[in-house]
C-alpha cells in the first residue's frame, strides 16, 4: 500500500472514536475521502447512529469521483434505516476503498466489500486491523461474544484501598482523575454499580465539567431485591437519564419501583447473586455496546471472578490507608497463582498527584 494510507486511516480512526458513547448500538466509524494528496471530505457515524460515515464524508466531499475513501470498518451492505454506505461509494465514482477489517454483523459481512469490487473498486483490506478492532471493540463484542465490552474503573489508595475504616471515600483521588472519568463515562454507552455503592454514595452517575451533559449514560444498576430506596438520587433523575434496575424474580421492591420512571430488567440468579454472563447478554440485545463498571469492591471480584473484564483502568492516589480500610477487589476464588487473572499493560498516565494504569 502507498506509504501515506497509514496516515489517512489513522485519521480515520481518531474521527470514529468520536463517536463512542453516542451511537450504540451502532459502531463508532470514521471515513476520510482523499485525492491527489487532499482531504475532500471527512465523517464519523453521527449521534444514535445515523447518518453513517461514509454518508457524511461524501455530504462534505462534493465532487470526488476518482478519489480514495479510507473506512475505519467495512461499508454496510444492506438497506436498513438508510441506503447501502457501498453504494453511496460507488455512484460517488470512488476508486479506491483502503479498510483494516470486515463487518461480522451477517447481514455486511464481506458483502459491503464484493459489492464494491464488482463495481469495479479497488479493495484493500487489513491496514491496521489491530487498531481497528481496538477501536470498536464494544460494536464487535456484541456480533462475536454476545455481551458489551466490559471497562472496570478502580480509584485507590497506594495500597489498594477504596474507603477508610469508617466508609469516608470522597475524594481518595484527585480533581484531574475525575475528571478523566467523566470523559470515561461520555465515552461509554452506560455505567454499571452495584447496591452498595449506590447505597454509600447516591450517585448522579452523569458527566460534568465537560458541556456533555447531553451525553450522560445509561445508568444500570445490580440490585437483587431491589432494596436500593426508591426515592434516592438515580431514581429521582430517572425521567431524564435512563436508569436500569437489574433484579431477581420476585424482588422484594418490585412495587415501589415500578412507581418509578426505572427500567426493571429481571435476571436470573446463581448461588453468588445476579448471572452476570446472561446480564450482559441481555444489556447486549437492549443496545450496549460498551460498559464502564465503576464499584464496588464485590462487582469487581464478581465480574473479574466470570472472565468478563476487558480493561481495567486504575487509578491510584498518593495516600495510605491501611489494612482496616475497604479494599477495592472483595475476595476472589481461593487459586494457584498461575490460574488468577492476568492482565497486559498498555499505558500510564500522570493525571494531577494521582497516577492511572490502563490493562487489558
Amino acid at each position: 500500500m502507498p506509504s501515506n494510507d497509514r496516515r489517512w486511516m489513522q485519521l480515520a480512526l481518531s474521527l470514529g472514536a468520536r463517536g463512542l458513547g453516542f451511537v450504540a448500538p451502532n459502531p463508532a466509524v470514521g471515513c476520510v475521502i482523499i485525492r491527489d494528496g487532499r482531504v475532500l471530505g471527512r465523517g464519523w457515524t453521527q449521534p444514535s447512529g445515523r447518518p453513517h460515515a461514509e454518508t457524511m464524508a461524501l455530504a462534505q466531499a462534493g465532487e470526488c469521483k476518482g478519489a480514495t475513501a479510507y473506512v475505519s470498518l467495512e461499508p454496510c451492505a444492506h438497506t436498513g434505516k438508510t441506503p447501502p454506505c457501498a453504494n453511496a461509494l460507488i455512484k460517488a465514482g470512488i476508486a479506491r476503498v483502503v479498510c483494516p477489517i470486515a463487518d461480522p454483523d451477517p447481514r455486511v459481512s464481506g458483502k459491503g466489500f464484493a459489492m464494491l469490487r464488482a463495481a469495479g473498486i479497488a479493495v484493500d483490506i487489513g491496514l491496521m486491523a489491530p487498531e481497528a478492532r481496538k477501536a470498536n471493540a464494544g460494536f464487535l463484542f456484541t456480533k462475536e461474544q454476545s455481551r458489551p465490552f466490559i471497562t472496570l474503573k478502580l480509584a485507590a489508595s497506594l495500597d489498594g484501598r477504596i474507603a477508610t475504616a469508617t466508609g469516608e471515600s470522597r475524594w481518595i483521588t484527585g480533581a484531574v482523575s475525575r475528571r478523566y472519568v467523566h470523559m470515561l463515562r461520555a465515552t461509554h454507552d452506560a455505567v454499571m454499580i452495584g447496591r452498595g455503592t449506590a447505597e454509600a454514595d447516591d450517585p448522579m452517575l452523569d458527566i460534568r465539567d465537560l458541556g456533555l451533559s447531553h451525553a450522560n449514560p445509561t445508568r444500570v444498576v445490580l440490585d437483587s431485591d431491589l432494596a436500593l430506596s426508591h426515592t434516592c438520587r438515580l431514581a429521582q433523575t430517572a425521567p431524564l437519564t435512563p436508569l436500569w434496575m437489574c433484579h431477581c424474580a420476585g424482588a422484594k421492591g418490585l412495587e415501589n419501583w415500578g412507581k418509578t420512571a426505572a427500567t426493571l430488567i429481571e435476571t436470573p440468579i446463581n448461588p453468588s447473586g445476579l448471572n452476570l454472563k446472561t446480564l450482559l447478554e441481555t444489556l447486549s440485545t437492549r443496545g450496549l455496546t460498551r460498559i464502564l463498571v465503576e464499584g464496588g469492591g464485590q462487582l469487581a471480584a464478581s465480574l473479574i471472578s466470570a472472565k468478563l473484564v476487558d480493561r481495567l483502568e486504575v487509578f491510584h492516589a498518593g495516600l495510605l490507608l491501611g489494612a482496616s480500610s475497604t479494599p477495592a477487589l472483595a475476595a476472589l476464588p481461593a487459586k494457584s497463582l498461575a490460574e488468577f487473572p492476568r492482565f497486559t499493560h498498555i499505558e500510564t498516565k500522570t493525571l494531577g498527584n494521582d497516577t492511572l494504569t490502563i490493562w487489558e
